[in-house]
């Protein structure tokens, strides 16, 4: 276990400092109540808050947890997209034209509390423009879900994605 968090404690830092928005791609959506309220909180205070995820995983489980996450963080205003053309793996966090992380943490348990990931901050550097420009053109590629879309997931799934987001940390 990693008792100094930088992986978390950055992602949380630009999900609270973010003024006009926070962008987010990871393979892996598998957040604690505290990052879901980060996320949430930030997006009901007007701030444009967008996660990618694939839309094709490769791992069914995770998908499952994925999907169980997407109803809270979209009722509060957070958008949630698939990307449709496969299996995406990028992760990537950029704020207000100012910051962004570019490396391997997910946002997930593992990532986040028990492997020691690598990432690269960028602050005032012009390949935070880059960042921004790559999720942007990702973006085009992929496909928003909707409340609705959660409400019409099939009943078994649902219960199976709640119940997996009780063992995620595991």
């Amino acid at each position: 276990n990693n008792p100094n968090n930088p992986a978390e404690d950055v992602y949380t830092h630009l999900i609270n400092k973010a003024r006009d928005y926070v962008y987010i791609t990871t393979p892996y959506l598998v957040i604690d109540r505290k990052m879901t309220e980060d996320l949430c909180r930030t997006a009901r205070s007007g701030v444009d808050v967008k996660i990618i995820v694939p839309h094709i995983y490769d791992k069914w489980y995770v998908y499952m947890v994925n999907v169980a996450n997407y109803g809270p963080l979209i009722a509060n205003g957070v958008h949630v997209y698939e990307y449709m053309p496969g299996f995406i793996h990028s992760k990537t966090v950029v704020c207000d034209d100012e910051c962004a992380v570019c490396g391997t943490i997910n946002m997930d348990y593992r990532s986040l509390y028990l492997h020691f990931e690598c990432a690269v901050y960028f602050y005032r550097n012009p390949a935070v423009e880059d960042v921004e420009r790559d999720f942007q053109e990702t973006l085009e590629k992929c496909q928003e879900i909707t409340l609705e879309d959660c409400r019409n997931y099939p009943r078994i799934k649902k219960l199976a994605g709640s119940l997996l987001r009780l063992f995620a940390p595991l």
